[in-house]
Protein backbone atom coordinates (compact mmCIF):
# COMPACT_ATOMS: atom_id res chain seq x y z
CA UNK A 1 0.00 0.00 0.00
CA UNK A 2 1.25 3.26 -0.91
CA UNK A 3 1.42 5.99 1.84
CA UNK A 4 0.51 9.43 0.31
CA UNK A 5 2.73 12.54 1.36
CA UNK A 6 1.00 14.67 4.07
CA UNK A 7 0.07 17.56 1.46
CA UNK A 8 -1.71 15.13 -0.98
CA UNK A 9 -4.18 13.90 1.76
CA UNK A 10 -4.65 17.10 2.78
CA UNK A 11 -5.54 17.74 -0.69
CA UNK A 12 -3.38 20.65 -1.23
CA UNK A 13 -0.41 19.86 -3.93
CA UNK A 14 -0.45 17.54 -6.84
CA UNK A 15 3.32 16.36 -6.69
CA UNK A 16 3.28 15.13 -10.07
CA UNK A 17 1.91 17.90 -11.75
CA UNK A 18 4.19 20.43 -9.40
CA UNK A 19 7.41 17.98 -11.22
CA UNK A 20 6.22 18.44 -14.77
CA UNK A 21 5.36 22.35 -14.15
CA UNK A 22 8.84 22.43 -12.55
CA UNK A 23 10.24 20.48 -15.44
CA UNK A 24 9.51 23.17 -17.65
CA UNK A 25 11.91 25.81 -16.42
CA UNK A 26 9.40 28.58 -17.06
CA UNK A 27 8.10 30.97 -14.22
CA UNK A 28 4.66 30.19 -13.31
CA UNK A 29 1.60 32.43 -12.96
CA UNK A 30 -0.51 30.79 -9.98
CA UNK A 31 -4.22 31.66 -9.27
CA UNK A 32 -5.68 30.77 -5.92
CA UNK A 33 -9.03 31.26 -4.31
CA UNK A 34 -9.97 31.86 -0.70
CA UNK A 35 -12.81 32.28 0.51
CA UNK A 36 -12.91 35.90 0.65
CA UNK A 37 -10.02 37.28 -2.24
CA UNK A 38 -8.41 35.72 -5.71
CA UNK A 39 -5.02 35.47 -5.08
CA UNK A 40 -2.06 35.38 -7.84
CA UNK A 41 2.03 35.47 -7.87
CA UNK A 42 4.39 35.11 -10.43
CA UNK A 43 6.44 32.67 -9.42
CA UNK A 44 10.22 31.50 -10.86
CA UNK A 45 11.93 27.89 -9.59
CA UNK A 46 15.18 27.00 -9.71
CA UNK A 47 16.31 23.94 -7.94
CA UNK A 48 12.92 23.27 -6.71
CA UNK A 49 13.02 26.28 -5.03
CA UNK A 50 10.48 28.64 -5.31
CA UNK A 51 10.87 32.76 -5.92
CA UNK A 52 7.76 35.16 -6.05
CA UNK A 53 8.32 37.84 -8.16
CA UNK A 54 5.03 39.81 -7.76
CA UNK A 55 1.60 38.84 -5.99
CA UNK A 56 -1.44 40.27 -6.51
CA UNK A 57 -4.92 39.73 -4.94
CA UNK A 58 -8.63 41.00 -5.53
CA UNK A 59 -8.04 42.92 -2.46
CA UNK A 60 -5.60 45.80 -4.48
CA UNK A 61 -8.79 46.41 -6.87
CA UNK A 62 -10.15 48.58 -3.78
CA UNK A 63 -7.25 51.26 -4.89
CA UNK A 64 -8.83 51.05 -8.52
CA UNK A 65 -11.93 52.20 -7.48
CA UNK A 66 -13.68 49.26 -5.95
CA UNK A 67 -16.35 50.24 -4.21
CA UNK A 68 -16.74 48.93 0.09
CA UNK A 69 -20.13 47.95 -1.14
CA UNK A 70 -19.15 45.17 -2.98
CA UNK A 71 -16.53 44.07 -0.88
CA UNK A 72 -18.33 40.38 -1.06
CA UNK A 73 -17.76 39.95 -4.54
CA UNK A 74 -13.31 40.20 -4.62
CA UNK A 75 -13.97 36.15 -5.21
CA UNK A 76 -16.61 37.08 -8.28
CA UNK A 77 -16.12 36.58 -11.71
CA UNK A 78 -15.22 40.37 -13.03
CA UNK A 79 -13.59 40.64 -9.56
CA UNK A 80 -11.18 37.39 -11.38
CA UNK A 81 -11.18 38.93 -14.86
CA UNK A 82 -9.83 42.64 -13.17
CA UNK A 83 -7.12 40.72 -11.49
CA UNK A 84 -5.79 38.46 -14.26
CA UNK A 85 -5.64 42.22 -16.12
CA UNK A 86 -3.70 43.44 -13.22
CA UNK A 87 -0.97 41.04 -12.61
CA UNK A 88 -0.86 40.95 -16.39
CA UNK A 89 0.02 44.55 -16.92
CA UNK A 90 2.81 44.28 -13.92
CA UNK A 91 4.15 40.78 -15.62
CA UNK A 92 4.31 42.82 -19.21
CA UNK A 93 5.40 45.80 -17.99
CA UNK A 94 8.96 43.82 -16.74
CA UNK A 95 8.99 42.10 -19.94
CA UNK A 96 8.93 38.45 -17.95
CA UNK A 97 9.10 35.51 -19.85
CA UNK A 98 5.54 33.47 -21.07
CA UNK A 99 4.76 32.30 -18.23
CA UNK A 100 2.52 28.39 -17.35
CA UNK A 101 -0.53 29.07 -15.30
CA UNK A 102 -1.15 26.47 -12.13
CA UNK A 103 -4.40 26.63 -10.81
CA UNK A 104 -2.68 23.78 -8.13
CA UNK A 105 -5.82 21.61 -7.11
CA UNK A 106 -8.52 23.82 -8.48
CA UNK A 107 -10.77 21.53 -11.39
CA UNK A 108 -11.05 23.21 -14.50
CA UNK A 109 -14.40 24.02 -15.42
CA UNK A 110 -15.05 25.91 -18.93
CA UNK A 111 -16.29 29.08 -18.05
CA UNK A 112 -15.49 29.87 -14.27
CA UNK A 113 -13.26 32.10 -12.38
CA UNK A 114 -9.91 30.78 -13.34
CA UNK A 115 -10.95 31.23 -17.04
CA UNK A 116 -12.11 34.71 -16.38
CA UNK A 117 -8.37 35.16 -14.92
CA UNK A 118 -7.05 34.30 -17.97
CA UNK A 119 -8.98 36.18 -19.77
CA UNK A 120 -7.92 39.67 -17.84
CA UNK A 121 -3.90 37.73 -18.42
CA UNK A 122 -4.66 37.71 -22.33
CA UNK A 123 -5.61 41.34 -22.12
CA UNK A 124 -2.99 42.82 -20.16
CA UNK A 125 -0.61 41.17 -23.38
CA UNK A 126 0.65 37.80 -21.18
CA UNK A 127 0.84 35.26 -23.95
CA UNK A 128 -1.57 32.68 -22.53
CA UNK A 129 -2.45 29.71 -24.56
CA UNK A 130 -5.95 29.08 -24.03
CA UNK A 131 -8.94 28.20 -26.43
CA UNK A 132 -11.06 31.51 -26.87
CA UNK A 133 -14.48 29.46 -26.17
CA UNK A 134 -13.89 28.50 -22.89
CA UNK A 135 -14.02 31.92 -21.57
CA UNK A 136 -16.97 33.33 -19.92
CA UNK A 137 -19.54 35.44 -21.36
CA UNK A 138 -18.85 39.23 -22.14
CA UNK A 139 -21.48 40.05 -19.86
CA UNK A 140 -20.83 37.73 -16.77
CA UNK A 141 -17.51 39.49 -16.83
CA UNK A 142 -19.23 42.67 -16.90
CA UNK A 143 -20.90 41.43 -13.93
CA UNK A 144 -24.82 41.83 -15.35
CA UNK A 145 -26.00 38.24 -13.84
CA UNK A 146 -24.92 40.09 -9.96
CA UNK A 147 -27.61 41.45 -7.99
CA UNK A 148 -26.44 44.52 -8.31
CA UNK A 149 -25.10 45.34 -11.82
CA UNK A 150 -21.56 46.00 -12.03
CA UNK A 151 -20.82 46.71 -15.09
CA UNK A 152 -20.15 50.38 -14.86
CA UNK A 153 -17.85 50.01 -11.81
CA UNK A 154 -16.23 47.03 -13.92
CA UNK A 155 -15.17 49.38 -16.98
CA UNK A 156 -14.10 52.29 -14.59
CA UNK A 157 -11.89 49.71 -12.84
CA UNK A 158 -10.79 48.36 -15.82
CA UNK A 159 -9.81 51.30 -17.47
CA UNK A 160 -7.94 52.85 -14.47
CA UNK A 161 -5.85 49.72 -14.20
CA UNK A 162 -5.11 49.91 -18.14
CA UNK A 163 -4.40 53.62 -18.09
CA UNK A 164 -2.09 53.58 -14.14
Amino acid sequence: MKTLRKRRKEYRTDYAKRLKLLKSDRPRITFRKTNRYIISQYITSKEAQDTVHESVSSKMLMNYGWPDKMKGSLKSVPASYLTGLLIGKVISEKKGASPVCDIGMIKKIQKNKFFAFLKGLKEAGVEVSCDEKLFPEEDRIKGKNLKTDSSKIVEEVKSKIQNG
